[in-house]
């Protein structure tokens, strides 16, 4: 079984910069508490093949996970796979940015879970937490980036 959540949020802040700013994996512990640490690999500025190694806390368990960034289409599209294998993992993810008037951003979020062995089990759980967030992910999301991305 597999499912996808999602969210749409308008950040206040220009698509180039968000799209900046979101494509540096780096950034996602200031709006994903379930990171804990992330470093990217290589560390140079992030393009397709770029692989994000993290640190998550879910359900109290702490996993290592590994997203490889697919696509990266400046200022519109990121797309990224997981290429760990946990119990419930993200097949594909990505943001959807579009430029709206007086230098906003509208920022689609989107992941694609789903479940091995066990996790078969899980992913339902997983997806029904995920969705029931997705709300408040993107509002986190909105926030972080406009505290981190200066106002013009």
């Amino acid at each position: 079984m597999s499912g996808q959540f999602e969210a749409t949020v308008e950040v206040d802040r220009p698509v180039e910069e968000v799209f900046a700013y979101l494509a540096d994996g780096r950034n996602d512990p200031q709006f994903s508490p379930r990171v804990l640490k992330i470093e990217r690999i290589p560390d140079t500025p992030t393009a397709v093949g770029t692989v994000f190694r993290s640190t998550v806390k879910d359900a109290g368990m702490k996993t290592a996970r590994e997203f490889r960034i697919t696509t990266l289409e400046a200022p519109v599209r990121i797309r990224w796979a997981e290429v760990t294998k946990n119990s419930v993992t993200a097949r594909e993810g990505g943001y959807d940015l579009e430029s709206l008037a007086d230098g906003r951003t509208r920022v689609r979020i989107f992941n694609v879970l789903e479940g091995h062995g066990l996790g078969k089990l899980l992913v339902g759980l997983a997806l029904a937490a995920a969705r029931k967030d997705a709300d408040g992910f993107g509002s986190r999301i909105k926030t972080a980036a406009e505290a981190a991305i200066s106002p013009r």
